[in-house]
């Protein structure tokens, strides 16, 4: 891993209910509260997760054998909990991937158990920041909000 740790986003509100993220590399993504096409919070929030998780795999199946399906979905249930609070709970992350027929393919089909548990128990940043419970801290920088 690099020294170069700090990762970053910027969102910028469009309109009401509607935003655009930004990373550092001049990437965007639009992001909304459901109204619309756009993703909400919740399904970036899963994306990551399955998306995280889908690089480590495709990143180290792939060595072996390109894979002639890969799927991967991500599901959840929104709750509000006992103290009121909403969140997710039920996180699931269900890959379906073929390989082809082989020697190669069986070699990648053989390293995939392995490459999902390596992803969930050491490689994925976003689900193990998620299962670890990292505390997230909320800041006004501009001084203006009233408490």
């Amino acid at each position: 891993m690099s020294e170069d740790t700090f990762r970053s986003v910027e969102i910028e509100r469009t309109t009401l209910g509607e935003y655009t993220v930004r990373n550092a590399r001049g990437g965007s993504i639009s992001m909304g509260m459901g109204q619309d096409d756009t993703f909400t919070p919740v399904e970036l929030l899963l994306a990551a997760i399955g998306g995280c998780t889908a690089a480590d795999v495709d990143h180290i199946t792939s060595r072996r054998a390109e894979p002639e399906h890969f799927t991967v979905r991500v599901t959840g249930d929104k709750i509000r909990d006992e103290a009121g609070g909403n969140r997710m709970r039920n996180l699931r992350v269900e890959f379906t991937v073929a390989f082809p027929e082989g020697p190669d393919g069986d070699r990648a089909r053989e390293a995939l158990p392995r490459s999902l548990r390596q992803s969930h128990d050491r490689l994925c940043t976003v689900s193990r920041t998620v299962q670890l419970g990292t505390p997230v801290t909320i800041v006004d920088v501009a001084g203006t909000g009233e408490d």
